[in-house]
């Protein structure tokens, strides 16, 4: 008897010897290293849908229309009048309505600062001198709601940023606000041509928030009140690693303010090391978007792509001959932008 109970001893003193050296970990520590290192490294976000009213500020007084062409040019951004800084288009205009005194422009144009000297004209109709020159002041649109970010109060939406049509130009955003959007018209995507959601926004005096920043990875700023945006079910980010080929679909809105489910096949994931706005590459699969929608159209960039119940990423662009297929950006990239 006394043999087995020394045997036993031995035996278990073996084991706790080769568990201690070989690193296993007994049941209660590998549900301690589970909780502590991954649940609490996964992001848990509100997924949206919701068509959003956009309006900003342009930061800078950037041209974008001149009758002159031997002066600034289209694309030039104004910094100075007389030496004297400008924030915007009203700065510019406070030096000029007023003098027809010549008027010293500093412009940027591809990072060089360029001095123009400029003769303004007096205008008839508004009684005022201009310089003749077009500058952009505030841009409107709509696009969709990404997600909401209940750690930081953060909302993301679009996925890509917003440029000045004639330029090209990633516009800096000085102040706007993201605001309620009822679609009521839908332009379906054909070949060459995409198509295009029709809203009215609405609501004016109760946006759903202040956008802060226009990125080329879309726009983020802060919720003026989560409850506004008739949050949905949770869902935890996946990481670019888990995202796979295979079915998945959008949350957007083609009626009125209802968010719906559409069914796309995703095609391919690209392994992107940085931030780029086409990480993957989806098609519809879902006939009713199809019938409605011909595919994606425009309006539609920064619905939300969820995958096995995770949230994956946003739409961002459209193929222009294929409206059936679309590109998105990943939604960990999203929010690194929303962090920073």
């Amino acid at each position: 008897m006394k043999v087995r109970v020394k045997r036993c001893v031995f035996l278990f003193l073996g084991l706790l010897a080769f568990v201690a050296c070989s690193g296993l970990l007994l049941p209660e520590q590998l549900s301690v290293l589970t909780s502590s290192e991954d649940v609490v490294s996964e992001r848990v976000l509100v997924p949206g849908g919701q068509s959003v009213g956009l309006q900003m500020n342009v930061k800078g007084a950037l041209i974008v229309g001149v009758e002159n062409d031997s002066g600034p040019q289209v694309g030039d951004m104004i910094i100075a009048v007389n030496g004297k800084k400008v924030d915007g288009a009203g700065d510019v205009n406070e030096v000029v309505s007023d003098s027809g005194k010549p008027v010293e422009l500093t412009v940027v144009r591809n990072r060089k600062h360029i001095n123009y000297t400029v003769n303004p004209y007096y205008d008839k109709k508004s009684g005022e001198y201009k310089l003749g020159l077009w500058i952009k002041e505030k841009i409107a649109g709509i696009g969709t709601l990404s997600f909401y970010d209940p750690k930081t109060n953060k909302f993301a939406s679009l996925g890509h940023g917003i440029y000045e049509a004639e330029t090209g130009m990633l516009l800096k955003a000085e102040s706007g606000t993201l605001l309620n959007t009822r679609v009521n018209q839908i332009k379906a995507g054909e070949k060459g041509e995409p198509g295009e959601l029709g809203g009215v926004i609405y609501d004016f005096r109760n946006p759903l928030g202040t956008i802060e920043k226009n990125t080329e990875f879309g726009l983020y700023g802060k919720a003026d009140d989560a409850q506004d945006f008739e949050l949905s079910k949770p869902l935890i980010m996946a990481s670019r690693s888990q995202v796979e080929k295979g079915d998945a679909y959008i949350l957007t809105t083609i009626d009125g303010t209802k968010v719906e489910k559409f069914h796309i096949n995703i095609t391919k994931v690209r392994h992107q090391g940085h931030a780029q706005s086409k990480g993957l590459e989806f098609e519809v699969t879902d006939e009713k978007l199809l019938k409605s929608c011909g595919g994606i159209v425009q309006g539609m960039s920064g619905s939300p792509i969820i995958q096995n119940n995770r949230l994956i990423g946003a739409v961002t662009h459209v193929f222009i001959n294929n409206p059936k297929k679309g590109y998105g950006i990943f939604a960990e990239f999203m929010v690194e932008q929303c962090d920073k």
